[in-house]
Order: structure tokens, then C-alpha cells, then sequence
């Protein structure tokens, strides 16, 4: 991060604040490599929290010069008019993810909104605050889609496609994740949205051992894949993923959609539609959803991928 490099993110983030966004959302994506310098930064706005976070380590002089334009940030008029209140620096090349509070009070939860539901995310003590914003255009899809369906939500996280998908009027959704404190925050985010949780199952296993208890739910009208690209001991993308796509036949109902996605910018798209031909024919290719636009990338192949694909009707 050059001087050049640190005036144009300040530069980005005064326009981005000018307004401030009225929902959570990603003001600079640096990963998306379009700015010179700043290929590992990104900077998210959290409805009065600012966080920054660098994927690579900063020498001395680099870290100074941006923490002091980013204090310089808060005397500005932008700032000041979002009603910002708190500025987080976090360092994501460290083992801890350790974070940095620049400005505000220190707290270990925020809570935030997004196509107007409501979602309570992690701040300063995890290496991720509990919602990936780029997925946002995928919620929207699951809440559009899921009225009267049972949905399977793989990896669920904290379970933000299970909202969408209960908000949207979904009749049923199963929640799968080995991580139980992350399904716990997802029993937070329906509540915080006023959801019966009649509606909603946490299943707290991995998954290749857990079939069974899947499976016993369904059939399914909508099935969810969102993994870890990596997950030591559960988890290898390039190995796993296909293990779950050749399960889907037994899992879908007759007229089930897939939302298949994957975030490794070494794997393009071409690696879900060949496996899913290759595990699960029966399976066709509908569309390749959008990106939010604050999250455009050079190389749109590097980008999230979240493709959609459809039971066809059997051919008799």
C-alpha cells in the first residue's frame, strides 16, 4: 500500500459514505483486484461500524500511513453524517484474525439488517462476523423461491439462507452444520426476526456421517450447498463436493431445486456444472446468479459462484 494506493481507498470510502448505505454492505472490495495496491483490503459497513480488514501483513510504514488516513476518515463529514460510531481494523493474515478497535466501544456482538430482516453478528473475536455479504443476492433468491417448500440447508452456518427461506414462506427448514455454536446463532437470527422455530431443525453433525438423519426429512423441494472451500479434517472442496452432489437424487423431490455454491477463486464454474453432469444427470443447469455489485471482480470466474440447477421430469 503505496501513498497513491491508501488516497484512492480513502477516496472510495468517502464516496461510499455519501451517503452511507441504509443496509449492511461491502464498501470496498480490494479482492476483487481493480484497484492497484489494494488487492488485500476489503472494508464493510455494518449500519455504524466500519471494518476494515487486511489479508496480508502491512510493514510499519504502510500500517501507520493507513490507520492514519482511516482516523483522518472519522473528522470527515462523510463520517460523520453516516453516524458512524466505531472503526475496526482487522488483521486477517494472523492465525487469530486479531482485530483492531481505532475508534468506539468495544463490544462482542452488532446487529444488523439486511433486505430487511435482522441478523446479530460477531464482532473483534472471530476471524468472520457470522454473515458473508456477498451472498446477499442468494438469500434474496431463496426467500423468492421458497413459499411452501421444504428446504435443506447444507453447511448452514448461521443459518442466514434458513431466514430468507422462512421469511419467503418456506414450510420447513432443515439446518445441517458440525459447527453447534454457529447453529445456536442461527436459532438468534430467526428469533430476532420473529420466526417459529416449529419450522426450523438444527442438525449439529458432519455431514458424511449424517445422511441418514438427512435424508429422513425429506424429500426436499430445495436443496442448499454453500461449503468451506477447505475445513481441515471435514472438508476439501475439490474432493468432497462431488460426495454431495451425487447424493441429491435421493434427496430432491420430483421438481427440487439446487443452489449450489462455491467461493474458491482458484475454481471456476465449470467445476460445479461438470461435477453435478457427472454425479447427479439428472440434474440441468438453469442460471448462474449475480454478484452484488460492490463485489465486482476482474476476473468474474474468481468471484462467488452460486448456480442454480433443476430436477428435470423423468423421461418415460
Amino acid at each position: 500500500m503505496n501513498p497513491d494506493a491508501i488516497a484512492t481507498l480513502q477516496q472510495q470510502l468517502l464516496a461510499a459514505l455519501s451517503p452511507a448505505p441504509d443496509e449492511a454492505r461491502r464498501l470496498f472490495h480490494g479482492r476483487g483486484r481493480r484497484w492497484s495496491g489494494l488487492e488485500q483490503v476489503t472494508v464493510d459497513w455494518l449500519q455504524g461500524v466500519l471494518l476494515v480488514a487486511l489479508f496480508r501483513e502491512p510493514g510499519p510504514a504502510e500500517l501507520a500511513a493507513l490507520q492514519h488516513m482511516l482516523m483522518t476518515l472519522t473528522r470527515s463529514s462523510a463520517w460523520l453524517d453516516s453516524q458512524a460510531h466505531s472503526l475496526l481494523l482487522q488483521h486477517r493474515y494472523l492465525p487469530d484474525s486479531a482485530t483492531q478497535w481505532l475508534l468506539g466501544e468495544e463490544r462482542d456482538e452488532w446487529l444488523i439488517s439486511e433486505n430487511g430482516l435482522r441478523f446479530k453478528l460477531d464482532l473483534g473475536k472471530k476471524q468472520n462476523t457470522g454473515l458473508f455479504l456477498d451472498m446477499r443476492y442468494g438469500r434474496r433468491w431463496v426467500q423468492a423461491q421458497a413459499r411452501g417448500k421444504r428446504v435443506l440447508n447444507l453447511f448452514a452456518y448461521t443459518c442466514g439462507f434458513s431466514v430468507a427461506a422462512i421469511a419467503g414462506g418456506a414450510e420447513h427448514v432443515v439446518n445441517l452444520d458440525m459447527a453447534r455454536a454457529a447453529l445456536s446463532r442461527g436459532r438468534d437470527n430467526h428469533r430476532l426476526n420473529g420466526h417459529d422455530l416449529g419450522r426450523v431443525s438444527f442438525l449439529g453433525h458432519e455431514l458424511f456421517k449424517s445422511w441418514g438423519k438427512v435424508k429422513k426429512s425429506g424429500p426436499y423441494d430445495l436443496v442448499i450447498i454453500d461449503p468451506p472451500s477447505f475445513q481441515k479434517g471435514s472438508f476439501v472442496l475439490t474432493q468432497d463436493y462431488r460426495k454431495v452432489l451425487r447424493r441429491l437424487p435421493e434427496l430432491l423431490g420430483e421438481q427440487g431445486l439446487v443452489l449450489a455454491c462455491m467461493n474458491d477463486p482458484d475454481i471456476g464454474p465449470d467445476f460445479l456444472q461438470q461435477s453435478m453432469a457427472l454425479e447427479a444427470p439428472g440434474l440441468r443447469f438453469v442460471e448462474r446468479l449475480d454478484n452484488p455489485p460492490e463485489f465486482a471482480d476482474s476476473q468474474p470466474d474468481s468471484g462467488l459462484k452460486a448456480l442454480v440447477f433443476a430436477r428435470q421430469p423423468e423421461r418415460w
